[in-house]
């Protein structure tokens, strides 16, 4: 019983930050799509936060959580594309959102801790989470490919969002596969091999 009292409260106290994060997104673009829906689906957690006795019932209000945290989280990757990856607020915005990104799967990992994430969640959104993360720094990091000096002075850096990225999108593609993949993984997948060369060939001099 403590247990479950516990889950609702963490889950309420989350709802409601991220409740208030959307409204304030929302006054900036009131008529986002994303943020319609993100908000949307917040009034729809906010009341039925306090029924999650089934286990059911839990994954349903994770699942629909995450899809916020997704809707938002894109809404705010967009500003950051549309303004060409700023330098001086994108390390800390991109981690922000490599963080936000995260929680569903920290969240479904400590609320249903006997269970595996992807069965909380489901495929779908357990491989949008990671996609997601992949193609925020795929992204990044081609924006970054174009700014010469700032190579110079932060390759290490600009490599490790590098592999960071490509280390997202190897663990989106082993969602549905029972292959552990590593770094050394050889892919005999054409699509699969397609994509992390263009992720290569996009974040390097090819």
């Amino acid at each position: 019983v403590m247990a479950d009292y516990r889950r609702v409260v963490e889950l309420e106290r989350r709802i409601l930050e991220l409740d208030s994060k959307c409204a304030s997104l929302r006054s900036e673009k009131p008529d986002d799509d994303y943020l319609q829906n993100a908000a949307s689906v917040l009034e729809k957690l906010k009341s039925s936060y306090t029924h999650t006795g089934e286990s059911s019932s839990l994954y349903k209000l994770l699942q629909d959580y995450t899809q916020v945290i997704l809707d938002i989280t894109f809404y705010e990757e967009n500003k950051l594309v549309d303004q060409e990856f700023p330098e001086e607020i994108s390390p800390f915005k991109i981690q922000q959102l490599l963080q936000d990104l995260t929680e569903p799967e920290l969240l479904a990992a400590r609320l249903a801790p006997n269970q595996e994430v992807q069965a909380v969640l489901g495929l779908e959104l357990l491989e949008c989470v990671y996609w997601r993360r992949g193609a925020l720094l795929y992204m990044y990091c081609h924006t970054l490919h174009q700014r010469k000096q700032w190579i110079k002075k932060n390759k290490a850096t600009f490599l490790k969002c590098v592999q960071e990225g490509v280390r997202y999108l190897m663990k989106m593609l082993q969602v549905r596969s029972s292959v552990k993949l590593s770094d050394g993984v050889v892919f005999h997948d054409s699509n699969t091999t397609n994509l992390l060369t263009e992720v290569h060939c996009q974040t390097h001099t090819c």
